[in-house]
């Protein structure tokens, strides 16, 4: 076996950044079109649950059981598409009026940040994060005088999430997978032309492309998988 080594050239990685964000909200059970996000400035995942919960017998700890894992981020941005707005809890009964305080649609997500190295910076690569079954609470907005030195109002969202099942192509929980809310796509794993290829795939499910009928969708978790090359194993 050969000795561990440390900080290679090339191996010194990091990540950081946003950007490429789509929204697909909910329309009835499904998603629909997927709509370019601007302006959005940190999405910061806040992963919370699976607590471990001490059970003590025979004055020993007995078993340490750990309770579900959920999902949910804080988004921050200096605006948002209009279709974002029924998703913040506002109707648009007439073109330019928003009623507050409405129901609130769920909706999907994603967004792109940025693998860097020590050779090639942020050109390394990159990794794509899929959020399923999200809501967002109520946020603040703050508004402050124009000075000498203007900034934009920034908003910002508490996001909670509802998991899916993670199924394979025929709809069949794919054994050992709990129901998901996020989904993470390391481009970096993606090195060979053909997985290239399956990449580009996704891709253009997520963000459309240039011939008719290619809009952008949100794959389910099912989709995400065989287009990426899973196959579910043969009994």
């Amino acid at each position: 076996m050969a000795r561990l080594v440390w900080d290679k050239t090339g191996e010194h990685f990091y990540e950081t950044g946003v950007r490429n964000v789509v929204l697909y909200p909910m329309s009835g059970n499904n998603y629909s079109t997927g709509v370019a996000w601007n302006g959005v400035t940190s999405i910061e995942e806040n992963p919370s649950g699976a607590d471990f919960n001490p059970i003590y017998a025979d004055d020993i700890k007995y078993l340490n059981i750990q309770g579900a894992e959920e999902f949910g981020a804080t988004l921050g941005a200096y605006t948002y598409p209009d279709e974002f707005a029924e998703c913040d809890g506002a109707a648009t009964p007439v073109s330019g009026v928003a009623v507050g305080q409405q129901p609130r649609k769920s909706f999907g997500l994603c967004y792109r940040t940025v693998i860097g190295n020590d050779t090639e910076g942020v050109e390394y690569g990159y990794k794509l994060h899929i959020v399923y079954g999200a809501r967002v609470t109520p946020s603040g907005k703050s508004y402050s005088t124009i000075n000498d030195s203007p900034e934009p109002a920034e908003m910002s969202w508490e996001m909670n999430t509802t998991p899916v099942p993670v199924t394979d192509a025929t709809g069949k929980v794919i054994a050992g997978m709990k129901p998901t809310s996020i989904i993470t796509i390391d481009s970096t794993k993606f090195k060979e032309s053909a997985d290239k290829a399956k990449l580009a795939a996704l891709e253009k499910l997520l963000y459309g492309g240039d011939e008719e009928g290619e809009t952008p969708q949100l794959p389910l978790p099912g989709i995400v998988l065989t287009t990426l090359g899973y196959t579910a194993p043969q009994n």
